[in-house]
């Protein structure tokens, strides 16, 4: 059956080929609908598109009906003819990230072990106006704004979001439309969650206070910030060798000087993310800029592991802790002192 959201995808995908014809594609089958509205919607395509498909679905153990859910996917998917991998989390991931973290590992063991150029998932619009809500509210800078790309690498496969063009509204429209049995997640009711809370109070609120679109102006916003971040990428990968030196590292004031605002910052955090071990956020970034025009000898506070950046002439010279002494402790007999422990 061909309806206007087959009609509407179909265009997306003739436009982007992000799935081009032939691929083998790994679908994240969750049993809700989203997931099943794509599912569906490629598996109708697939005569056009000449895909391979195959469904995998990641069971994290949370809720007790987990095993029941994972079965409602393998029988739809043998229903459907689609090859169906099921992979049970070893242990109960503690945090959303860390399930998250996991979720895309499986995705990927299981697209090279099935041969599968493609994952495939049924992340909406609605999902994309979330997460650029969330991380607003957590302070992202516009680049981590920039949320759920339609396209990106994953590992040796592409991940792919075909649905981002429309809103969770429109696949639960879908679903009904073409009487889709679904699996309903109780835990997507629940309050705890921050997500569920603005997907279930915040946004909706927006929606008849402030914008009844506020769903597509986010997503819209996050569109427009991707592609602002991937110019900025090629423009700091383009100037790094002129204003970073590697050995030993140091970053080059005069060059960063001569560079707009918003460069200065990117090239900045793209050097101290190459040397510290997270805790590189907006004030750190800005406590080095502050060193651009500062005199010579200025140094940062101490950053993490102990270390700073100090102006040395032209340059914001990395700086480490120094070793503490080591004890004078002669070594047994018939042994070599070690040598000493790098200055970390």
């Amino acid at each position: 059956m061909w309806g206007i959201y087959h009609a509407r995808l179909h265009r997306t995908l003739k436009s982007q080929q992000w799935l081009p014809q032939g691929s083998r594609l790994l679908i994240a089958l969750s049993g809700g609908q989203d997931s099943i509205c794509l599912t569906r919607l490629l598996l109708d395509l697939q005569p056009h598109w000449h895909w391979s498909l195959a469904v995998v679905h990641c069971d994290h153990r949370w809720r007790t009906d987990s095993a029941a859910n994972a079965a409602f996917v393998q029988e739809l998917a043998q229903r459907w003819h689609l090859p169906c991998e099921v992979v049970r989390a070893p242990e109960m991931p503690k945090t959303e990230a860390a399930a998250r973290s996991w979720r895309y590992q499986v995705f990927e063991t299981v697209a090279k072990a099935l041969r599968c150029t493609h994952v495939v998932t049924a992340h909406t619009q609605s999902d994309r106006a979330e997460s650029l809500l969330l991380h607003l509210l957590r302070g992202a800078s516009p680049d981590g704004l920039a949320t759920l790309l339609p396209c990106r690498s994953l590992g040796a496969v592409q991940l792919v979001r075909p649905l981002l063009g429309m809103t969770r509204a429109e696949t639960a429209a879908f679903c009904r439309e073409h009487q889709l049995p679904l699996w309903q997640d109780e835990t997507n009711q629940s309050l705890d969650y921050r997500r569920n809370r603005l997907r279930l109070e915040l946004i909706p609120y927006l929606q008849a206070h402030f914008n009844a679109r506020v769903e597509q102006v986010l997503a819209q916003t996050a569109e427009l910030l991707a592609s602002d971040r991937a110019y900025f990428e090629a423009e700091v990968a383009r100037l790094a060798p002129a204003v970073i030196r590697e050995h030993p590292p140091a970053l080059n004031r005069l060059r960063l000087r001569e560079l707009p605002l918003a460069l200065q910052r990117r090239l900045i955090y793209h050097f101290l993310c190459r040397h510290l071990q997270g805790g590189v956020n907006f004030g750190v970034v800005e406590e080095v800029r502050s060193l651009i025009a500062a005199g010579n000898g200025q140094q940062t506070s101490t950053l993490s592991r102990g270390c700073h950046l100090r102006v040395c002439g032209q340059w914001l010279e990395w700086v480490r802790p120094t070793a503490p002494p080591l004890e004078s402790v002669p070594p047994p007999q018939g042994e070599r002192s070690p040598p000493p422990s790098p200055p970390y």
